[in-house]
Formats: C-alpha cells, sequence, structure tokens
C-alpha cells in the first residue's frame, strides 16, 4: 500500500513525538499536537513534559518529530528547539482561579519547519458544550511508552470515554477526567471528540489535552487497582496561551511556578 498522504487520516498528522534532554542526555518521551493561529504556529504539550519542579525535571532542549514530505511518510525530520534564551523560557504557560494549568505551547519558527502537513486551529475547538455529555466518546492520539509506527513516523489512537460532567472544572481545576487505558509518554496527547459527516468524511473536535492519570493516595496498591481515570485539561486553554504578545493579559502566567499538589500517579511525561 502507498505511504501517500492521502491514505493517512489528517489527525495522526496533527500530532508529534516530543524527546525532552539535557545537553545531550535524553531525559523523557512524551506527546504533542502542532496548532495554528493566524500566521503563527505552535508545538503544544504538557508543561509537566518542559518543567516540573517537584521531580526537578527541567530540560533545556525538546526534539520535534515532523512530517517533511505529504507524499512520503517515510521521511520525517526532526526540529531541535531550545527551551530557554538569556534564562528565560521561550514557552508559555498560564494559570487560572485553580493553580498553574498542566499546558504549556512553544511557538515555531516557520522558516526553520518543512511544509506543514495538518495542524488544529481556532476552528476545532469545542463551541458549546452541548455536543459533549459524560460518556461521550473520544479518541486519544499519541505515544505511549513511545510505541508508534517507527517506520510512518505515526501516533496511535485510543479510545476513551468523558468521565466527570462536562464543561465542569473537576475539583475546582481546569479538566475534567476521562477513562482510558493510558501509559507514560501520552502526556500532551491531543484529546479528540469526532463528528460524522457522511459523505464528507469525518470532522474533528479538539476538546482538550492529556496531562496525566488520576489515582487516590488512600489506595491500597496489594488490593485495588488503578482507578484508570485521567486529567484532560479543556482545550480552549490555548486561545489564552496563543493570544499574541501585545495582547496577553494578566491571565497569563510565570513560566516556573510551582505545580499544585494533586493526588495522581505517576502516569508522567
Amino acid at each position: 500500500m502507498s505511504s501517500a498522504i492521502h491514505t493517512v487520516e489528517p489527525i495522526l498528522l496533527t500530532t508529534t513525538r516530543l524527546t525532552t534532554f539535557d545537553g545531550d542526555r535524553v531525559l523523557t518521551a512524551a506527546s504533542g499536537f502542532l496548532f495554528e493561529r493566524d500566521d503563527r504556529l505552535y508545538a503544544v504539550t504538557s508543561r509537566h513534559v518542559l518543567f516540573d519542579e517537584p521531580s526537578g525535571h527541567r530540560p533545556d532542549r525538546v526534539e520535534i518529530e515532523l512530517h517533511a514530505d505529504q507524499d512520503d511518510l517515510l521521511n520525517a525530520t526532526v526540529l531541535s528547539v531550545l527551551l530557554y534564551e538569556e534564562g528565560k523560557s521561550v514557552w508559555k504557560d498560564a494559570s487560572d482561579t485553580g493553580g498553574t494549568v498542566d499546558v504549556a505551547v512553544i511557538e515555531l519558527d516557520r522558516a526553520a519547519l518543512p511544509h506543514i502537513l495538518h495542524a488544529f486551529n481556532p476552528s476545532h475547538l469545542l463551541q458549546g458544550f452541548q455536543a459533549v455529555s459524560v460518556g461521550t466518546p473520544l479518541l486519544l492520539v499519541g505515544f505511549p511508552l513511545g510505541f508508534h509506527d517507527t517506520v510512518h513516523h505515526l501516533p496511535i489512537a485510543r479510545q476513551a470515554i468523558v468521565a466527570s460532567s462536562f464543561g465542569l472544572r473537576f475539583q475546582g481545576q481546569g479538566y475534567f477526567l476521562s477513562d482510558s487505558r493510558t501509559h507514560r509518554g501520552t502526556s500532551g496527547a491531543p484529546v479528540i471528540l469526532n463528528t460524522e459527516q457522511g459523505q464528507g468524511g469525518t470532522a474533528w473536535t479538539l476538546v482538550g489535552i492529556h496531562s496525566s492519570s488520576m489515582d487516590m493516595v488512600s489506595r491500597d496498591r496489594a488490593q485495588d487497582d488503578l482507578l484508570g481515570l485521567n486529567c484532560v485539561w479543556y482545550a480552549d486553554i490555548l486561545m489564552v496561551l496563543t493570544t499574541s504578545a501585545d495582547h496577553v493579559g494578566d491571565e497569563t502566567a510565570e513560566a516556573h511556578g510551582p505545580l499544585p499538589e494533586r493526588k495522581k500517579s505517576e502516569d508522567r511525561h
């Protein structure tokens, strides 16, 4: 079968594999995706992939794998991005009434990039909450434990459902819960609602960014399984993070504020 671009769902080409480094030393692998707004292009991932104070994780560089040729999926390129310039982070994060949001964006230099095949944009964000409710099926697209199609450089998709009341801030935080099997390496993955459009194909709506697993501190690890629940930050935070510098308001936080304490498992990066 041909590896031409028309044989692959565009959603798989929005999602990128990220590797963090300290100098030349590999630290972690994670997921991310491309988001385009006006003429600006961003790589989106979880904030803790780029900086996590409790664990001491502070990479200085990230590599982002991108498809370089729409006619040849075997051909991919790796973009290396320094995370700090003159001691200041090049990535942006934000905070809200619940604290630091576990989402970060890095603006990419389009001149240094190959032709971008597919990226999310504001039109892919959910308009209102009516289309989503508890139990709604979702897809989680990423690189669990780094697993992917290594020949064609493509992620894999896992099924998920909405596990908490969608539109509410679970426990006062800016995320909802999903029920899905996840692993390390999935942090930063896009969480997708698909809407069939008959002969027009499938429309994809970006509803969130996967962060990490939710767990109970009191869980008996000998008797009780993991909850299998995950924190998914609402995707509308991207409209704050991708606001141009001339229009950034007080909602944008400092890059290195401490993450709030939460009852989560070790499904990080």
